[in-house]
């Protein structure tokens, strides 16, 4: 079954997000936080690649999809839900989601989120915490830092678009 974003715009926003998604995943594993300077280029990445990698009558409504997305996020925040780089990440990564991937995006990120927890947890607790001894994630409790999944999420399904895009 083919995901609705083309290949094409997979293709072209690529490149340009991986190396975003890695900085957040890296940077909430080691400090617990998302850099505004991470969530800033990820949207500035939509802004300017959106023009050229989609039609133009879909742009608008992607560029709606972040500030519905980033509403939604404060109100979450404000629960205390989640976490307010979180929130601003998912905004900055929602319009480069096709609308029509939405349930699977979700699957996505649950099965990541499943593996990424696992994955912290193992790390933790073993030998291999020390291969980066210093990571505030460490020692936050219960805690889990979400940039570590949010932003693999956001790759692996640009990854899946390129090779199983409409």
């Amino acid at each position: 079954m083919p995901l609705h974003i083309t290949s094409a715009e997979a293709l072209w926003f690529l490149p340009f997000v991986l190396p975003i998604c890695i900085w957040v995943a890296m940077s909430d594993l080691r400090s617990m936080k998302i850099r505004n300077k991470a969530v800033l280029a990820l949207a500035a990445i939509f802004l300017v690649i959106g023009l050229i990698a989609l039609p133009f009558p879909e742009y608008p409504w992607r560029l709606a999809t972040m500030v519905i997305v980033l509403l939604l996020g404060i109100v979450l925040n404000a629960g205390g839900l989640v976490g307010a780089g979180d929130a601003k990440f998912v905004a900055a990564a929602a319009p480069f989601v096709d609308p029509g991937d939405t349930l699977i995006l979700g699957m996505i990120f649950a099965a990541n989120l499943l593996a990424a927890f696992t994955a912290h947890r193992i790390a933790k607790y073993t030998p291999l915490r020390n291969l980066a001894p210093d990571w505030e994630s460490w020692s936050r409790g219960k805690k889990f830092p979400m940039g570590f999944s949010l932003g693999s999420t956001l790759a692996l399904y640009l990854v899946l678009g390129v090779i199983y895009g409409s």
